[in-house]
């Protein structure tokens, strides 16, 4: 029995559902590997959930989310170290999980570069490294600063630990630019994991799970000496800001690493048949036990440096590479119990509590059952022998029931007509109206008033990524939410008034676990977020839909609250506000209908007003100023010559250009190439300025 509905089965609305769903167990998962060393799955696991989350995110690319964990590297910095900005983006890499797969990368490199079959490609292929990225600063050949890859864009600062490895130079010496960042993985051996648990049994300490768990734990001490006392060790791979190229290839590239005292795998080849990367992934799949470190795949990349400049990357991942991964691990166990969850948006989410199993090394206890369709369809009940798989769900995923093992009188699943919580408020799967079906989805129908969707909007609200408040995490808001104290957004911001004015009793300095200074600590957390960025603001409020990359689209966009909040409060009725919101190139039809149901509603209005009288909303800042197109609307039509139609919109976004599919009023610059046909006809219409391909780069300075 298949574990998963085929993503060429699914519809519209189940592939919505897929999509909530498969985001929101990543981002437990990143939280987990990244910022607490503890993941509960593989990385075979991890890894196969986003190829599934990709591969529906590419057949309905009207649903894919802009905060998709697609877009996304890592976690941000867990605030032990202090925070690095990296001067570029240390970037995660897309998935293969077979042949067809590598192919499919090859061929994608060849269409973008436009390049014909019977051009050369030459890729590098290496073993993927199990371990923890870290990234090197060496200024005039001294080693200034180590840090973590963090969340991609900014990191922990590390450099005392880095300091301790004996694999990572503290001074480069002869031909070194003047700047160089290199990047790598830091592991641990086979070898020091074995005798690192051995010295945690003698001492009475808990054993490690896994090198990867371990490196990381080493790497992130605050005392040095312990880091040191790990025998940690580190491959060079890559590289980040240089003053200098290094070399015309990433092969050449990586081996001046090596001629500058670092440590590189051996392992890695340059080819240009894909039938030889094949092969190579093969070879090291079946000496991968011999191997004195941790992999779980094989790294491809496109070896010369200007094709891997004109590939660019998407939201979190480079164009010009791509990981094979190895093949995940199945289990099988007892199925305890259906358990429902009521997420932020009201969804309601069965999870299979299962009798904990060990599979590669990780105990599972928990499994996705997805919604109320996908357990009809294999038919789970309580009390069944199931088969689960780590890869394809960050909760692992049932795979098949096996019936000759079912108890006699096991019962049928049903679907809740009520919520779990307190108010029992009727549940229903919405009707999609562009859809024209039933979601596969449950939701409680009372939004704000259901308890479970409040506390789970407050903790989205003041979580890391929205109004980042120190100190009011998700228990704080729990116990303030079960006490009262807290029951919507402006009620954070009014807190420190009433506990001073004895509204609060007892008062939160007189509790237990709190006291003068972690009260005042609180307070005045909150009060530095009594000014918000507007980028941010939208993305606390919690529309469905609007996640943290629509809500930048937004700001850079509308630039102020009042501008945002007047098109919104209008694009319910008003056709020409809504066409300003799907004007913005990655804000499409369900984002701005959920946008426009949110600010039609009265009680979130009054919860928004509210919160207005409480806070100030910064404007958003202006992109690539000096860019002779920032600002500007921009729309690409006809045939581009001398780069493809994705090279021409990411150049005009990282100008700070805003890249539209559509022509309207409020068009600034129509490029067309031959062929252009009816936005061409319009643009002239409305008097859009016209500029060929090369008038384009004339501009924009080639």
């Amino acid at each position: 029995m298949s574990a998963l509905k085929d993503v060429g089965d699914l519809t519209t609305d189940e592939a919505e559902a897929e999509i909530a769903r498969l985001s929101a167990e990543i981002r437990k998962h990143d939280r987990a590997y990244y910022q607490e060393d503890a993941p509960r799955i593989s990385d075979a696991a991890y890894d196969a959930l986003r190829q599934r989350l990709e591969a529906i995110e590419a057949r309905f690319p009207l649903l894919v989310r802009p905060d998709s964990p697609t877009r996304q590297v890592g976690a941000a910095p867990s605030g032990k170290f202090g925070e690095v900005r990296h001067a570029r983006p240390m970037l995660s890499l897309g998935n293969a999980f077979n042949d067809d797969d590598v192919t499919d990368f090859a061929a994608r490199v060849r269409r973008f570069l436009g390049l014909t079959e019977t051009d050369e490609v030459r890729f590098t292929a290496e073993p993927k490294i199990d371990g923890l990225s870290a990234s090197l600063r060496y200024e005039k050949g001294e080693l200034v600063l180590g840090a973590t890859r963090g969340d991609g864009e900014t990191g922990e600062n590390i450099t005392a630990n880095l300091k301790t490895l004996k694999d990572i130079p503290h001074r480069l010496d002869g031909d070194v630019p003047d700047v160089l960042e290199v990047r790598g993985e830091v592991y641990m051996s086979h070898a020091e994991f074995a005798a690192l648990n051995e010295r945690q049994r003698e001492t009475g300490k808990p054993e490690y799970k896994n090198p990867r768990n371990a490196a990381a734990g080493s790497l992130r001490q605050i005392d040095p000496a312990i880091t040191a006392s790990r025998s940690l060790k580190f491959f060079a791979y890559a590289w980040g800001e240089v003053s200098a190229p290094l070399a015309d290839t990433q092969f050449d590239a990586v081996q001046r690493l090596r001629q500058l005292g670092f440590t590189v795998n051996p392992e890695m080849i340059v080819t240009g048949e894909v039938a030889e990367l094949l092969a190579a992934y093969r070879d090291i799949e079946q000496r991968r036990a011999t191997l004195d470190y941790d992999i779980d795949g094989v790294v491809y990349k496109v070896d010369r440096l200007d094709y891997q400049e004109r590939l660019g990357q998407v939201a979190r991942a480079p164009r010009w590479a791509i990981a094979h991964k190895f093949p995940a691990e199945r289990a099988t166990t007892l199925l305890n119990n259906i358990e429902i969850q009521v997420g932020r948006t009201g969804a309601l989410t069965p999870v299979a509590k299962l009798e904990p199993v060990t599979v590669g090394g990780v105990v599972v206890s928990n499994a996705t059952l997805h919604n109320e369709d996908e357990i009809a369809r294999k038919d789970i009940r309580i009390g069944d022998t199931v088969v689960i798989q780590r890869a394809g769900d960050v909760i692992p995923q049932i795979v098949e029931v096996i019936l000759d093992l079912r108890p006699e009188g096991a019962p049928v699943f049903e679907p809740l007509e009520t919520c779990p919580c307190p108010l029992q408020t009727p549940t229903a799967r919405e009707f999609n109206e562009r859809t024209g079906k039933m979601d596969a989805v449950r939701r409680c129908t009372g939004e704000l008033a259901c308890p479970f969707q409040k506390k789970e909007h407050l903790k989205h609200f003041s979580s890391r990524k929205a109004f980042d408040i120190e100190g009011l995490g998700e228990k704080q808001i729990e116990a303030f939410f079960e006490e009262g104290l807290i029951r919507e957004p402006a009620d954070i911001f009014t807190l420190a008034k009433r506990n001073e004015s004895g509204e609060v009793q007892p008062p939160l300095q007189e509790r237990d676990g709190w006291g003068e200074t972690s009260v005042r600590n609180l307070f005045n957390a909150i009060e530095d977020r009594r000014s918000i960025g507007l980028a941010r603001l939208l993305n606390a409020l919690g529309i469905r839909h609007v996640g943290e990359g629509t809500a930048r689209l937004l700001a850079r966009a509308y630039t102020s609250w009042e501008a945002f909040k007047t098109a919104a409060m209008a694009a319910s009725e008003d056709g020409e506000a809504r066409e300003g919101l799907l004007g913005i190139d990655g804000v499409g039809e369900t984002a701005t209908d959920a946008i426009g149901r949110y600010f039609s509603e009265p009680h979130n209005l009054e919860l928004v007003q509210r919160l207005e009288d409480q806070i100030t909303i910064e404007d958003a800042e202006a992109v690539a100023a000096d860019s002779p197109v920032a600002g500007k609307t921009v729309v690409f039509t006809g045939t581009l010559e001398r780069v493809t139609r994705d090279e021409a919109k990411a150049k005009a976004q990282s100008l700070g250009a805003k890249v539209s599919g559509s022509v309207s009023a409020k068009t600034d610059i129509l490029v067309a190439g031959p062929g252009a046909g009816s936005k061409l006809k319009k643009a002239t219409e409305l008097g859009v300025q016209t500029l060929t391909e090369d008038e384009w780069f004339d501009l924009i300075g080639g």
